[in-house]
């Protein structure tokens, strides 16, 4: 009898232990989070979540003393001893606290502005749309520094493409600089964070003759609607097309198309009195379905409006890899007048950046010769 007490005192014990360990991992949690006031108040984060409610105290129970939203400045002005939580003033006055892992700090917010301001003019080559929310990276990879969120069908300007391995930041060659040995200590020791440029520069002989197996994807330089500039994923984005031109995309992918002339036509249902509309015609650039390609685009195709049959036809295509951007401008040729003219790039055996010019008049299209150039033939069909 004095055995079963024994163990009827010990499993009494132990039924205690799943409480007693709830409260040593809460205890683990917010006990750790003692004040620390070096912050001094002397640094700035961002909200990189959509939107986040300030805590006015650290602990399992908390109350609500304000929202912060996506990109918002905080100012920090202690951090938990764990380093978890921080306490910051919002721009409205309002203090809390919040998980450091909402914030970003100065440097990535600096990484966003200079982005901007770098492709402030860049030309729009495309107009699409998010499939679903996503962040905005700093650079074009899974793995690099994000800080905007855009929500689902929100409308961004394409401006540049890079392809980049599916493995992320860490699967890019570390650049040598001429004056350095090719495999020191120091360079092991690198990270590709610290050296942004192969992820930015998608065309590299080294990039672009990526093993497959490291399984390449595309990402666009993007510009939203409030100017702010990053990286997407290709396949979170759909390119907005015409349809009346998209029916014609005969299973590649449409990069991008441009408006380069208009027509006049008859239209019975016009509310402006002229009995007319005014038609587009189209360049569009195209590729093979499929990511990873060491060019942007390597079909041209010029689709004019036959207004006999109503209908667009294909009046012009040639094959070349092409690098963006694709611009579309007029240009003045005497007697022909002035004509829409559009210019592409793209690069020799040689890796030498070229560019070709064409006018457009009518519906024929034809090359611009620089001074001193000659035609070179090509397969047309």
């Amino acid at each position: 009898m004095r055995t079963t007490h024994v163990h009827a005192s010990v499993r009494r014990q132990t039924a205690k232990f799943p409480s007693t360990i709830f409260l040593l991992l809460l205890l683990s949690i917010f006990g750790g989070c003692g004040k620390n006031s070096s912050a001094g108040g002397n640094e700035d984060a961002y909200v990189s979540a959509p939107q986040v409610a300030l805590r006015d105290r650290v602990a399992a129970v908390y109350n609500k003393v304000g929202f912060v939203g996506n990109g918002d400045r905080v100012r920090v002005l202690e951090r938990s001893s764990n380093k978890r939580f921080v306490r910051v003033r919002a721009a409205d006055g309002k203090e809390g606290w919040i998980e450091q892992r909402y914030l970003v700090g100065q440097d990535i917010y600096d990484r966003f502005a200079k982005l901007a301001q770098e492709n402030a003019k860049s030309v729009s080559q495309a107009t699409a749309v998010t499939r679903r929310i996503v962040n905005l990276h700093v650079q074009p990879a899974r793995d690099s520094d994000s800080l905007y969120q855009l929500k689902d069908a929100a409308k961004v300007e394409l401006l540049k493409r890079a392809s980049t391995p599916k493995s992320g930041l860490k699967a890019l060659p570390k650049p040598v600089k001429a004056s350095e040995p090719s495999s020191s200590d120091e360079e092991k020791k690198s990270t590709a964070e610290d050296e942004p440029a192969p992820a930015i520069e998608p065309k590299s002989k080294k990039i672009a003759t990526a093993p497959a197996a490291l399984g390449m994807e595309d990402w666009w330089l993007v510009r939203d609607q409030q100017k702010r500039v990053g990286w997407l994923l290709g396949r979170m984005l759909d390119v907005d097309i015409p349809l009346e031109i998209a029916q014609y995309a005969e299973g590649q992918r449409i990069i991008a198309s441009f408006v380069v002339s208009e027509v006049t036509v008859p239209d019975e249902t016009s509310t402006d009195g002229t009995g007319t509309k005014k038609v587009p015609q189209y360049a569009v650039l195209m590729s093979e379905p499929r990511d990873g390609m060491p060019f942007d685009f390597n079909q041209l195709r010029v689709f004019t409006w036959n207004t006999k049959r109503s209908r667009y036809e294909t009046a012009y295509r040639e094959r070349f890899n092409g690098e963006l951007p694709f611009l579309v401008s007029n240009e003045s040729f005497g007697k022909e007048g002035t004509l829409p003219v559009f210019t592409v790039r793209l690069r020799d055996v040689d890796g030498k950046l070229l560019e070709r010019k064409y006018k457009m008049n009518g519906v024929m299209v034809r090359r611009v010769l620089a001074p001193g150039e000659t035609p070179i033939s090509r397969h047309r069909r």
